[in-house]
């Protein structure tokens, strides 16, 4: 009898043999779609997210939903204030606040971006969604954007109820948005040590800043991102830092030392065409060894940022928004 194993890993959810002839054809597409425009650093930050809302890119233009709500927060500084944009359910009371966190490597895009994906969410679970607006490099680099991020955290623990009819239960994000979520966390675990999240939600995530997991140097498809652009995005967040200094916990968390800690409930989610891939893996891991919660769903072929493509675009879309809302429907009981 062959000496079993403490862990356990369902190979067929990476073996690229079975992933789904749509999706392959998808990401053939989108490869073809990419080479159609320019990388964000060859036309600078700025100009580069005026083209993309303004559909100038090779990827589609962002849609507005009218039922959007914007506002502000406070921040840490006087006079300046945080930016939000809001989606209560359209039907029933609110039940909770999540709190998200938007992608787009901590350089592009903001709360505006991802309209569908906000209202999916509010009318499938119930819960005002707060998608908050942050600091993004080359303009402001670390920590700017994580400081805007625990200012709207700290203010939603304490006035979440009065300004949005329920309390903070959730964070998460997508990409960028999920690094921050999980740094979220750990902040107020020391800042609140009362306050406890239901759940995150952390869309393939980047958890380690300072050189990269093995999967973004061994993926060889230039499928949404890629090395090189992983590297832009950093270079411009963390200007003049050593590898040392990234790894720093409050900037990969990665590093941080879980042990000991109640860490929230986390649902990891993640395709095998992304380069991020080993950062959902290992994180995942290291919340569990510690006994931690943490439900991982990988998606056969999906590509980075998949979550936010339109349902049906292919299968994977609707099964990560799936997992997405049952499992804040199973930890708001």
């Amino acid at each position: 009898m062959p000496l079993p194993s403490d862990l356990h890993i369902d190979v067929s959810k990476f073996d690229p043999a079975k992933s789904n002839p749509k999706t392959e054809e998808f990401n053939k597409k989108l490869i073809q779609i990419a080479k159609g425009g320019p990388r964000w650093y060859e036309v600078g930050a700025a100009k580069y997210r005026k083209m993309r809302w303004n559909g100038e890119t090779p990827l589609p233009k962002p849609v507005v939903i009218e039922s959007g709500v914007n506002g502000t927060l406070p921040s840490r500084d006087p006079g300046r204030e945080l930016t939000y944009r809001l989606f209560k359910p359209e039907k029933g009371e609110v039940k909770g606040i999540y709190m998200h966190v938007h992608g787009g490597g901590w350089v592009l895009q903001s709360e505006a971006y991802q309209d569908g994906l906000l209202k999916y969410m509010a009318d499938n679970t119930g819960l005002a969604v707060v998608s908050i607006g942050y600091r993004l490099a080359p303009e402001d680099p670390w920590p700017a954007g994580a400081e805007d991020c625990y200012d709207a955290a700290e203010y939603l623990v304490e006035h979440g109820k009065e300004r949005f009819g329920g309390e903070l239960m959730f964070t998460g994000g997508e990409s960028a948005g999920g690094h921050f979520a999980v740094l979220i966390a750990l902040h107020l675990l020391k800042t609140k040590p009362t306050f406890a999240f239901r759940g995150l939600l952390l869309h393939f995530g980047c958890f380690d800043l300072s050189g990269f997991l093995p999967m973004v140097d061994h993926h060889e498809r230039a499928l949404v991102i890629d090395r090189d652009i992983m590297k832009r995005y950093i270079d411009v967040l963390l200007p003049n830092t050593t590898i040392e200094q990234r790894r720093d916990p409050t900037i990969s968390p990665f590093f941080a030392d879980l042990r000991g800690l109640k860490l929230p409930p986390a649902l990891f989610t993640c395709g095998t065409e992304d380069p991020l891939l080993d950062d959902t893996v290992f994180m995942s891991a290291k919340w569990m060894m510690w006994g931690n919660e943490a439900v991982v769903r990988i998606y056969n072929g999906a590509p980075h940022g998949f979550i936010m493509f339109p349902p049906g675009t292919i299968d994977a879309v609707q099964e990560g928004l799936d997992a997405s809302t049952d499992f804040v429907k199973e930890k708001l009981g």
